[in-house]
């Protein structure tokens, strides 16, 4: 059973996360783009919509990367365990910065760019804070890793 749920928690984790990081970083240039206005074909802001749908729902899906990790860190008996403890921690800081930043700064860009006469003077303050919102999203998620492998304290030798 400890396998199943490891490969459920390292796939989830792969295809949601993975996700999310890689459409979150692309997302302010396409949005920044759609927002100067220069496009008559409007195609930044369609790829800017599609990279916040794909965020927005990915973020839904790993919900699923917690709960099998701690089924799984429950499995193996190791929830006191400081690095999974950090672990969750780490996690629970990257979930609240994706759902109450850069969510919301991704609409607020899309909101932008849906006006009529879109700036890319207005936009670039959202577009310059959503990428760094972005980059400290994505380096959580690194740390959380190197702390899923390495495991400090571990005894298998890593």
């Amino acid at each position: 059973m400890t396998k199943l749920l490891l490969s459920v928690h390292v796939l989830v984790a792969i295809l949601a996360v993975g996700s999310i990081t890689v459409a979150a970083s692309m997302f302010p240039r396409y949005a920044l783009r759609a927002s100067g206005g220069e496009e008559q074909d409007g195609r930044s802001a369609g790829i800017a919509a599609l990279l916040h749908r794909i965020c927005r729902g990915y973020a839904l899906a790993g919900l699923a990367v917690p709960v099998f990790g701690v089924a799984t860190g429950a499995q193996l008996g190791v929830l006191t365990d400081a690095w999974l403890i950090a672990s969750l921690a780490l996690t629970v800081i990257a979930a609240a910065l994706l759902a109450m930043a850069i969510l919301p700064g991704q609409q607020r860009l899309l909101a932008l760019a849906a006006q009529d006469l879109p700036t890319q003077e207005a936009a670039r303050p959202t577009a310059t804070r959503l990428t760094m919102l972005t980059g400290i999203f994505n380096v959580l998620w690194a740390i959380v890793v190197v702390l899923m492998i390495v495991r400090p304290g571990s005894t298998t030798g890593a």
